[in-house]
């Protein structure tokens, strides 16, 4: 006799057909138990989904740090380009207030001139600075003038040799000469012109500086030192952080 025999004859039903039976009568509620994950599979699932919320989080959290900290970066270089800008600005219209002021304390047009010749020495040697003065006073013979010449860019630095009077209108007229020339500047006037009238003369030499004149005198006979300088400026203003 087999156990299942002896199972059925003490009058119960074995635990297969138990089995059956109750998932016939509910099977709904056997289905949720089997389907049901065990707690600790839904605790593990929850402390995943949990990590995965947070790294997003923190990652969301790290690129908008950096994106914070671009803007910064790129609003502090729009500030220092313009501040930088700015000092230029403000160094270039100095010297141009500084240049008028001098205009208008001397009276001269050019209150500063280098002399690009040796024709003055051994007075004035090629590279000296002269400031200039020019007041209403009479020019005299024996100072030194800068005046214009028609047809001529460049001013010219020679003293006065001869003064001329005119009867009708009192006004004076110079003839100039350089101090190591032969002859007087009459070759140099434009054609025709003997003498100097006081609308060509830009100021009379006041003092001078020697030598400090040759840095102008390089530049423009080098335009490229010149172009160099200019630049190298603009940079040291540019890369300068205050």
């Amino acid at each position: 006799m087999s156990f299942v025999n002896r199972f059925s004859d003490s009058g119960k039903t074995p635990w297969s057909n138990q089995l059956n039976r109750a998932f016939i009568t509910r099977p709904s509620l056997t289905l949720r138990v089997l389907s049901s994950p065990p707690p600790l599979l839904r605790l593990k699932q929850g402390w995943c989904l949990l990590s995965e919320l947070s790294r997003r989080e923190s990652e969301s959290q790290k690129m908008g740090l950096v994106g914070e900290t671009i803007d910064s970066i790129k609003s502090i270089q729009i500030r220092q380009h313009l501040t930088q800008a700015i000092s230029l600005g403000m160094i270039v219209t100095s010297a141009l207030i500084i240049w008028k002021a001098l205009m208008c304390v001397t009276g001269s047009e050019s209150p500063v001139v280098v002399v690009l010749s040796g024709s003055m020495e051994p007075g004035f040697k090629r590279g000296d600075i002269l400031f200039l003065h020019m007041s209403k006073d009479p020019i005299r013979a024996g100072e030194i003038v800068v005046f214009n010449v028609d047809g001529r860019d460049i001013p010219i630095v020679h003293r006065v040799i001869k003064v001329h009077e005119r009867e009708n209108t009192g006004e004076v007229d110079v003839l100039t000469k350089g101090d190591n020339n032969y002859g007087d500047d009459r070759l140099l006037y434009a054609e025709g012109q003997q003498w100097l009238h006081r609308h060509h003369i830009m100021g009379r030499a006041v003092g001078f500086l020697p030598y400090v004149g040759w840095v102008t005198i390089i530049m423009t006979e080098k335009p490229i030192i010149k172009y160099i300088l200019i630049g190298a400026l603009g940079l040291l203003v540019i890369t300068s952080k205050d």
